[in-house]
C-alpha cells in the first residue's frame, strides 16, 4: 500500500510540473520541439530508467549532474533492438561514451521527434554513421555501418562489394568517401 501511495505522489509531482522551474521549462521549450507536457512526460521516462539515481526534483543544476549510463538507457524499447543504439547514445552524450544527462536525453528525443526539421535529422544520422568523427563516411565507417545493419552476417567480400557500390553511387567528388 505504501508503494502505491508513493507512485501516486510521483505521478502527481510529474503531472503538476514541480520537477522543473518555469524558467527551466521555458528554456527546454526554446531548445527543443516539445511542449511543457512533452518535457514532463520525457522526464518521467528518464526517471523510470533508474528511480534510485534520478531525483523527482531537477530544479537548479541537477539536469547537468544526474547522468544515466548507456547500459541504463539502452533498455528503452526505442533503442533495445536498434543496431546503432550505442552510437546513437554516444552522439547525443556530452561525454561521448553514451552516458546521458536529462539534457542529452531530451536533445536525442527532440531530434527524432516528428517536429524536427529534416535537415537536423540528416545531420545527426550522418554523425551516427560517422564512427571516426572525421565528417566523412569512409571505408571503415561504411564497413561498421553495414556490419551493424546485417548483424555481421555477410562475408568480407559481400561487405566490400556493398561498400564499392555505395561509394560509386554517392561519392560525388571522387575522394573515395562521402561527405554530408
Amino acid at each position: 500500500m505504501g508503494n502505491s501511495g508513493s507512485s501516486l505522489s510521483e505521478l502527481n509531482l510529474f503531472s503538476k510540473g514541480g520537477v522543473f522551474t518555469r524558467e527551466q521549462l521555458d528554456e527546454y521549450q526554446d531548445c527543443t520541439f516539445f511542449t511543457r507536457k512533452d518535457i514532463i512526460r520525457l522526464y518521467k521516462r528518464f526517471y523510470q530508467l533508474n528511480p534510485q539515481k534520478v531525483p523527482t526534483n531537477m530544479q537548479g543544476n541537477r539536469p547537468q549532474i544526474v547522468t544515466l549510463t548507456f547500459e541504463e538507457v539502452e533498455r528503452m524499447p526505442e533503442l533495445r533492438e536498434n543496431p546503432f543504439r550505442r552510437r546513437i547514445c554516444e552522439v547525443f552524450s556530452e561525454d561521448g561514451r553514451g552516458n546521458l544527462t536529462f539534457d542529452d536525453f531530451l536533445d536525442m528525443f527532440s531530434v527524432f521527434s516528428e517536429m524536427a526539421p529534416l535537415q537536423l535529422k540528416l545531420k545527426y544520422a550522418f554523425r551516427i554513421y560517422d564512427f571516426d568523427g572525421d565528417d566523412h563516411l569512409g571505408h571503415d565507417d561504411l564497413s561498421k555501418m553495414i556490419r551493424s545493419l546485417t548483424r555481421d552476417e555477410l562475408s568480407d567480400e559481400e561487405v566490400e562489394f556493398i561498400i564499392e557500390r555505395i561509394i560509386e553511387e554517392a561519392d560525388l567528388d571522387g575522394d573515395e568517401r562521402i561527405s554530408i
